[in-house]
């Protein structure tokens, strides 16, 4: 068995057993494998071990892998996430290339994405990202900004609103993590109850999978425990 596939083994057990601490199914929780900065080959040993969903950062790095994915097995069912910050000049590649997209904060690259979303491959599955701990150096809407840019997304003729995503302020207490994650679930719940039809939350790494597992997450993205330590240039 090769590391990857070793390393997915022991994700999965924790998912499992994360699940079963607050009688969740399995079937709940998403593994997203982020393969940002891993090169293709990481990506396509993930997937031998039967790895569909992968998220990456960095445009041009994406779109490199996904076509040579492509092209050495055309017939796989990959999930392609985009999961790294959006400039209003890469949403035509990124509508173009992905089936979700977690990292919307504003409404002008919700509408982006929408008019260069090529109709034939149906709507664009979108998280709208939250800066959850306020933080000034992450990105994200506002709690107070959020409902009204959701009902303005959830209109976008070839989007389909999704849920939430957050990435919340490091934290190794797991109360504390768990605080984070409730919030951005709360807000979920909010929004739900005001119509819109909402069934993603975003939410968890490789250092905090357990308390957001616990708090509702749906999707949880997970890099260092799947490919190892991230070296970048």
């Amino acid at each position: 068995m090769s590391i990857i596939a070793a390393n997915l083994q022991a994700v999965e057990a924790t998912i499992e057993t994360a699940v079963q601490a607050v009688e969740r199914t399995r079937s709940e929780v998403q593994l997203l494998a982020v393969s940002k900065t891993f090169p293709v080959e990481a990506v396509l040993e993930a997937m031998a071990a039967g790895q569909a969903a992968f998220g990456e950062n960095y445009l041009q790095e994406a779109l490199e892998k996904i076509a040579h994915v492509a092209r050495a097995q055309p017939d796989s069912k990959i999930e392609w996430h985009f999961i790294g910050p959006i400039q209003s000049n890469k949403t035509r590649p990124i509508a173009a290339s992905f089936d979700w997209v977690h990292t919307v904060e504003r409404l002008k690259i919700a509408q982006r994405l929408s008019e260069q979303r090529p109709p034939e491959l149906g709507p664009l599955n979108i998280c709208l990202q939250v800066n959850i701990s306020g933080e000034a150096s992450k990105s994200g809407a506002s709690e107070a900004e959020l409902p009204e840019l959701a009902r303005a997304v959830a209109q976008l003729p070839n989007l389909r609103l999704r849920g939430l995503m957050a990435i919340p302020e490091q934290a190794s207490d797991p109360a504390q993590q768990r605080a984070a994650f409730a919030r951005l679930r709360k807000l979920s719940d909010t929004l739900r109850a005001g119509g819109l039809a909402l069934d993603t939350l975003s939410m968890g790494m490789s250092g905090d999978m357990d308390a957001a597992i616990a708090e509702g997450a749906t999707i949880v993205r997970i890099g260092s425990a799947i490919f190892g330590a991230r070296h970048y240039e």
